[in-house]
């Protein structure tokens, strides 16, 4: 009995431990910094020239975001979910003014909270919307 009660005691903890490897392998696997490459109508060469990054590497990353469209600095919070799901809240922006990318910036800024799902797909972030608008980002430290 004793044998039979020690063998269900492993199995359920070895089951209980990958499964929390699993969860906290999926979000961290995000914590990079992350260049936007297609977005809206935006070019790809415009996203690069202003250097639009989402960045998701600071010390309480990933709860936490920062990001620039070439301008202004972002900041909020972001829940990365195992299941795919993400929500990013309490978006702030720095209110300088720029000549230049502020319709990126905006366009950004407005798109951002209405994200629901993230993927990764090699060295591509991909978040989008519930109407199936997307933005794919690519790991900064990607050659």
């Amino acid at each position: 009995m004793k044998k039979l009660l020690f063998g269900f005691t492993a199995v359920f903890a070895l089951l209980f431990l990958t499964n929390c490897a699993t969860l906290m392998g999926s979000t961290d696997k995000v914590k990079k910094e992350w260049m936007l490459v297609e977005f809206q109508n935006f070019s790809k060469e415009m996203m690069t020239k202003n250097k639009a990054t989402l960045n998701l590497t600071g010390k309480d990353a990933p709860k936490k975001f920062t990001a620039n469209m070439g301008c202004n600095n972002m900041f909020g919070n972001s829940n990365f979910s195992s299941n795919g799901d993400v929500k990013f809240s309490d978006v702030g922006i720095t209110m300088m003014y720029c000549d230049k990318g502020m319709e990126l910036e905006s366009a950004f800024a407005k798109a951002l909270p209405m994200t629901t799902k993230y993927s990764i797909d090699g060295h591509f972030l991909i978040i989008s919307d519930d109407k199936g608008n997307k933005m794919k980002f690519v790991a900064a430290d990607w050659d």
